[in-house]
C-alpha cells in the first residue's frame, strides 16, 4: 500500500482527471510546472469567468486541515484550449523521500531554467518560493501549529522583500528626480556662465579701450609738456640774452660818461 501511495503521488502531478458528464469525452490538461505538490486537476469549464463553480471536489477525510491548508496555499487556476481548470493543494502527507525528491527537483529546475546563484534573481526567489510553499504545506499536514508558524514567517520574509523593493524604487525615483533637477539647473548655469563670459568679455575690451585712451592722454601730454618745456627754455634763454646784452649797453653808457 506504501508504494502504491507514493508511486500514485510521484505521477499525480501529470494526472488530469476533468469531472464531467461519464457520457462525455474527457478533456486534457497539462498543469503547470510548480515545486508545490497538489491534487488532480478539477475541469472548470470553458468559460473562464465560472470562477471555479463547475469544479466538484471529493469528500474531505479531515475538513478543517483540507480549509487550513487551502487557505494557506489557495488552489491555483489556469486556462488552456481544452478549457478551465483548477488543482487543490494535496492534503497527502510527505515522507522521506518526497524531501528528497523535492530538493532534487530544486536543483534540477534550478539548473533548468539558468537562474543566477548570487545577486537578485527573480528566476531563483520564484523557485525558492515554491519550495517554501511545499515545506509549509508538508509541515502543516504534520502539524498545524507548525505550519501557521511557518506561514508567518513566509509572510513576513515577503514583507520585508516588498518593503526593500519599495524603498528601492523609492530611492531610483528620487535619484532619478534629483538628476533631472540637476541637469535643469547645470542648463540655467551654463546659460548664466555664458552671460557672464560675455559680460567678461565686454569689460575687457572696455578695459583695452581705456588704457589704449590713457596711452593716447599720456602721449599726447608728454608731447605738450615737451613742447611747452622747449618753448618756456626758449623764452628763458632769450630773456638771458636780452639781459646781457643790457649790462653791456648799461656798462658802455656808464664808461662813456
Amino acid at each position: 500500500r506504501l508504494l502504491g501511495a507514493e508511486s500514485r503521488g510521484r505521477n499525480r502531478r501529470d494526472d488530469c482527471r476533468p469531472l464531467t458528464m461519464e457520457d462525455e469525452q474527457e478533456p486534457n490538461c497539462t498543469p503547470p510546472d510548480a515545486l508545490v505538490k497538489y491534487d488532480p486537476a478539477l475541469f472548470v469549464g470553458f468559460d473562464p469567468a465560472t470562477n471555479g463553480t463547475g469544479a466538484r471536489k471529493e469528500a474531505a477525510t479531515n475538513p478543517a486541515l483540507d480549509d487550513m491548508v487551502n487557505s494557506m496555499l489557495p488552489p491555483r487556476e489556469w486556462t488552456q484550449e481544452s478549457g478551465t481548470w483548477m488543482q487543490y493543494v494535496s492534503k497527502d502527507s510527505a515522507t522521506r523521500l518526497d524531501v528528497i525528491n523535492l530538493q532534487e527537483m530544486l536543483d534540477k529546475r534550478l539548473l533548468e531554467r539558468q537562474a543566477r546563484e548570487t545577486g537578485i534573481c527573480p528566476v531563483r526567489e520564484d523557485l525558492y518560493s515554491q519550495c517554501f510553499d511545499e515545506l509549509i504545506r508538508q509541515v502543516t499536514l504534520d502539524g498545524p501549529e507548525r505550519g501557521l508558524l511557518t506561514l508567518r514567517v513566509r509572510d513576513e520574509i515577503k514583507m520585508t522583500i516588498d518593503a526593500y523593493k519599495i524603498l528601492y524604487e523609492s530611492s531610483v525615483t528620487f535619484g532619478v528626480r534629483k538628476q533631472l533637477q540637476a541637469e535643469q539647473g547645470m542648463a540655467e548655469l551654463e546659460s548664466e556662465i555664458e552671460g557672464l563670459e560675455a559680460t567678461k568679455k565686454e569689460l575687457e575690451n572696455q578695459v583695452l579701450e581705456l588704457r589704449n585712451k590713457v596711452e593716447v592722454s599720456e602721449k599726447r601730454g608728454n608731447e605738450r609738456k615737451t613742447l611747452e618745456d622747449k618753448k618756456r627754455k626758449e623764452e628763458i634763454d632769450f630773456l638771458k640774452y636780452q639781459g646781457q646784452h643790457l649790462d653791456s649797453f648799461l656798462r658802455q653808457l656808464g664808461g662813456g660818461k
